[in-house]
């Protein structure tokens, strides 16, 4: 009976390791993948999941809480218990159109946000990349109002979530190509500024070459894959202008100079325009359309617009971009030249 017992007794130790080290499954991320996107690949989405990812990976991230290359991260167990293999995100996975009346999930847009219902069809062929301006260790521009300063990337990065989720909702296939994990869409007027932001969790270079090249090359390694699947692929490039305190301008837009990218850059102006004169009808628009040599819109593969929102030095234009309501409505009129641009292509 004694042989028994010690028999039992060093069976359960030899398992124990093994039951400990299988709590926990483990994975790589892949080039250029942030932690909502490794976390969403594996299943477990949501902000549970991500607090007790990085509670379980101390140590082991990067600056800005970025996942490192070849490095082997562990997954927090699934609700529920059990493993599930994870979603292949292969040209056949990206193709997948939106259902109109079903509700995707983007944590970016902050936990009250999250949940997307797809309202409409308009867009379902249509692909978008979306970059706000500067972000990591560049602000971008700094205006102020009294004794508060405001962020350029902070501002366009707010518009750039509301435009993402409103085309999101049109049906379109959304990439956030500049992400910051904490902030989602904001309301307040005055947006405190961080250095989280990445792209698409690599850190963002300081040298502004660099930071340009990095996002471009995300463009066209998603473009290669996606322009497989969607016949309409465009990207949008918001910043913030600045300039002398007394000059007020309006909503300005530059392309390339390819025919696709002048008709979108065009397309918003008159968007614009046509929204001025039914909300502002004795005040008139006087954004201008023009090209420009810029290395995002020369670098990148799939037809772009790069806008510019107003001064951030001159009072006026800084009540365009401080109200969260102007802030949505600027992302609702980018949505709407879209969908113009894309139903006269």
């Amino acid at each position: 009976m004694k042989d028994y017992i010690r028999i039992l007794f060093l069976f359960f130790v030899l398992l124990l390791p093994v039951g400990v080290s299988a709590q926990h499954e483990q994975a790589k991320p892949r080039n250029g993948e942030g932690v909502h996107a490794f976390l969403a690949r594996h299943n477990r989405k949501g902000s549970t999941y991500y607090r007790e990812f990085l509670e379980l990976n101390r140590g082991k991230l990067g600056r800005n809480n970025s996942l490192k290359l070849g490095v082997s991260y562990k997954l927090p167990p699934l609700k529920g218990g059990g493993t599930t293999q994870p979603k292949q995100q292969n040209s056949s996975s990206s193709a997948a159109k939106p259902v109109v009346g079903k509700t995707m999930y983007e944590p970016l847009f902050g936990p009250k946000l999250a949940n997307v219902e797809i309202k409409s069809d308009a867009l379902k062929d249509a692909c978008f990349y979306i970059v706000s301006g500067h972000g990591g260790p560049d602000p971008g521009a700094i205006g102020k109002v009294g004794n508060r300063e405001l962020h350029e990337d902070e501002y366009a990065y707010d518009i750039a979530l509301r435009l993402a989720r409103n085309l999101m909702m049109q049906g379109a296939k959304v990439y956030i190509i500049i992400q910051d994990a904490k902030d989602g869409i904001r309301d307040d007027r005055y947006l405190s500024n961080s250095k989280r932001e990445t792209c698409m969790g690599a850190a963002i270079p300081l040298n502004q070459v660099q930071r340009l090249k990095q996002r471009s090359e995300k463009i066209n390694q998603l473009y290669r894959k996606d322009k497989q699947n969607y016949k309409y692929c465009r990207s949008i490039f918001i910043h913030i202008d600045s300039r002398s305190k007394r000059q007020q301008t309006d909503v300005f837009f530059y392309h390339s100079g390819s025919t696709g990218s002048s008709r979108l850059a065009n397309t918003m102006r008159s968007t614009f325009e046509r929204k001025y004169r039914q909300h502002q009808p004795n005040r008139g628009f006087s954004g201008t359309v023009s090209e420009r040599n810029l290395y995002v819109l020369k670098n990148t593969v799939p037809v772009g617009v790069y806008v510019e929102l107003g001064n951030i030095q001159n009072e006026f234009d800084q009540k365009r971009i401080v109200m969260d309501s102007n802030r949505q409505a600027l992302a609702n009129w980018l949505c709407e030249g879209f969908v113009t641009d894309y139903k006269s292509r």
